[in-house]
């Protein structure tokens, strides 16, 4: 079995999951699978081997010592957790193909309950497939000289004292063993600048600090809940405080534009939130702009956090932090990167929701290529609503 646990998950499907247990717990999802680069990799021969593996993943259940690490979580509801203890997975939800330009079509609908927990578990699945497959006698001997690089990088820069960072590299991880591995070698050679993991088996294994916050599925989930989509991105902010009081503060800045975003994040929202993410668009260039942002606002930079998250290495990453690190407080989150660098082209695969109570959701960003979204009225509505530029899928 690849996924042997319901925690192997990133920590924001269990913080968002929460979000709809309290506040809509009725929404109806779609989640539709997207491959990037489809021609790296024949995925039709791992189609059996996938199918194979959402079984056996839905035959999981929290266990009491899972249950119990979350309720260890400051953020985390009891309630929700004695709720997650009943939690049942249920395949009927998912549609898997053996066709499309990516090998298979994967279309993933029902409530958000009971859906929302397949998107990173599926990905690893199909990540650890496709290269079992292509490549079996993977040089491991590779990724640990690249690691033993990437270790001596960070302990060489200079001025290095405040650089940190956290692995966000389970979705597209080379295999769980592999990802484990990874890990635990940052841990013990990095123990200052390694801060954390957005895995939650891993975080309780290997008893470091969960990391995440929110991910565009909420705020793409707000624009079919809220009033209007004008203040859909607004109405997600404020919920999502409303929850955690603080907690887990960190706002995504790039669900429609950053001009969207900067329209919407006044000082109300700037004062109560602890931080930005940045994950499409030029690190640079964000930067300095939510900077001036928050000056114009009255709020010193110099108190909040801007966390890093776009397709980084320890290279990109140590140039953003020297750039930005007596302006503002910086952290990374790096994923395949460090979790899938053996010499292997990565795949670049994402499911993402599409559809949110039978209507179009869309996830625009800073970045051509990795806007979503089904339904070209839609996009001029928000184009629209947001009074940002032309806009095509």
């Amino acid at each position: 079995m690849i996924i042997t646990s319901l925690l192997d998950t990133d920590l924001y499907k269990l913080t968002m999951m929460q979000m709809a247990w309290r506040h809509y717990p009725d929404t109806q999802v779609e989640y539709t699978f997207i491959c990037r680069n489809p021609h790296i990799y024949d995925m039709r021969v791992v189609f059996p081997t996938v199918r194979q593996e959402l079984d056996n993943f839905c035959q999981l259940r929290f266990q009491d010592d899972e249950l119990n690490y979350l309720r260890t979580l400051p953020y985390m509801r009891q309630e929700f957790v004695d709720w997650l203890r009943d939690y049942r997975l249920d395949p009927s939800h998912v549609t898997l193909k053996a066709d499309g330009e990516s090998g298979f079509t994967l279309i993933i609908r029902g409530p958000l309950l009971q859906t929302i927990l397949y998107e990173v578990p599926l990905l690893a699945i199909i990540n650890e497939s496709t290269f079992a497959y292509h490549v079996p006698e993977a040089k491991y001997s590779l990724w640990r000289k690249r690691l033993e690089g990437k270790v001596e990088l960070i302990r060489s820069a200079p001025d290095n004292e405040d650089f940190v960072f956290a692995d966000f590299g389970t979705r597209r991880r080379f295999s769980r063993a592999h990802h484990r591995h990874v890990i635990e070698y940052l841990k013990q050679e990095t123990p200052r600048h390694c801060i954390g993991t957005s895995n939650v088996l891993l975080a309780k294994e290997l008893e470091l600090l969960p990391v995440g916050t929110m991910a565009h599925e909420y705020l793409q989930v707000c624009q079919a809940l809220a009033p209007s989509l004008e203040e859909s991105q607004r109405y997600a902010f404020d919920l999502w405080f409303q929850e955690y009081q603080g907690q887990l503060g960190v706002a995504l800045s790039d669900i429609i534009t950053l001009d969207a975003f900067l329209r919407d994040f006044d000082r109300s929202l700037a004062v109560r939130y602890d931080g930005i993410r940045h994950d499409s668009g030029d690190p640079f260039a964000w930067g300095d702009r939510v900077i001036a942002h928050l000056e114009n606002l009255g709020v010193d930079p110099r108190r909040k956090t801007l966390i890093f998250s776009n397709s980084l290495n320890i290279p990109r990453a140590l140039e953003i932090y020297h750039y930005f690190r007596d302006r503002a407080r910086i952290t990374f989150g790096i994923g395949t990167n460090l979790t899938n660098d053996l010499g292997y082209t990565p795949l670049d695969i994402v499911i993402k929701i599409t559809e949110c109570n039978g209507v179009p959701v869309a996830k625009i960003s800073d970045s051509p290529g990795k806007m979503v979204c089904k339904d070209s009225r839609f996009l001029q509505q928000l184009q629209q609503a947001f009074n940002v530029g032309e806009i095509h899928v």
